[in-house]
């Protein structure tokens, strides 16, 4: 459980890159998750993305070390339509084993807002210290996994924003501001720092909450892709309780 909701979330924050054109591109890309310079997960995703919209569909396990005391295998999909300054997804679909554990999330959209969400097994119920997801929690929000592929006009429009992400039981703010150049990842053409800012549907005293709220160092570099304008992650980091946990893409 405790590497299925880490590897996600840094999964998420390196959405699918891939080529855009007139025509539809399609790209195949692999992400390897590391911590403490040790291999913890990777993942493949395909990207079919052109000017109207984007699909990217894909695998992820745990690895090294990490499989002995967690062994995870999963897919997930997204599919949507870009829209100003936004993707905006209208299908997203999370299958994974993890252990002994089988967990499927399903999110349906319409335009920004969340008109669905499917959970199987359903999800615990909670106790009183429970941060309860409201409706208007669900709207502008977009899914983890292409919450972070961004039209923008050029890099400097990239880390003045925030964005607002849902995963089916957690709603979280992710707070962009530009980076110092001397924490620049060099794959990257803009870096921002992040703030991990929790809305609803989680513990506010559970520790790994507290850390990413209050203490994590959080990067995402960017890049262009193709000549569109539009800017995939490339690199992350951020840093947990046991270290510093590394993201970076590269062709399949």
């Amino acid at each position: 459980m405790l590497f299925r909701k880490a590897f996600l979330v840094f999964t998420a924050v390196i959405a699918a890159s891939a080529s855009l054109g007139a025509e539809p591109q399609t790209q195949r890309m692999q992400y390897s998750v590391s911590l403490l310079g040790l291999p913890i997960a990777r993942a493949v995703l395909e990207s079919r993305i052109n000017d109207a919209g984007f699909a990217i569909a894909g695998t992820f396990s745990s690895a090294g070390i990490a499989r002995i005391f967690d062994k995870t295998d999963g897919t997930v999909s997204v599919a949507g339509n870009f829209r100003a300054n936004e993707s905006r997804p209208r299908d997203y679909s999370l299958n994974y084993v993890s252990g002994k554990k089988k967990q499927l999330t399903q999110i349906q959209f319409n335009g920004a807002r969340v008109t669905k969400t499917v959970n199987e097994p359903p999800l615990r119920k909670r106790g009183k210290d429970w941060v309860p997801l409201h409706n208007d929690h669900l709207v502008e929000v977009s899914d983890p996994l292409s919450a972070l592929l961004l039209p923008a006009e050029s890099a400097s429009n990239i880390c003045n924003r925030t964005i607002r992400v849902y995963d089916g039981e957690a709603r979280v703010d992710l707070v962009l501001r530009p980076a110092h150049p001397s924490d620049y990842f060099k794959s990257a053409e803009v870096t921002c720092v992040v703030q991990f800012v929790p809305v609803a549907g989680y513990r506010p005293n559970h520790s790994t909450i507290k850390h990413l709220r209050d203490r994590a160092k959080i990067r995402i570099g960017f890049a262009p892709i193709g000549n569109q304008r539009l800017y995939s992650p490339v690199e992350a980091s951020i840093g947990t309780k046991i270290g510093t946990v590394h993201v970076k893409a590269r062709p399949a």
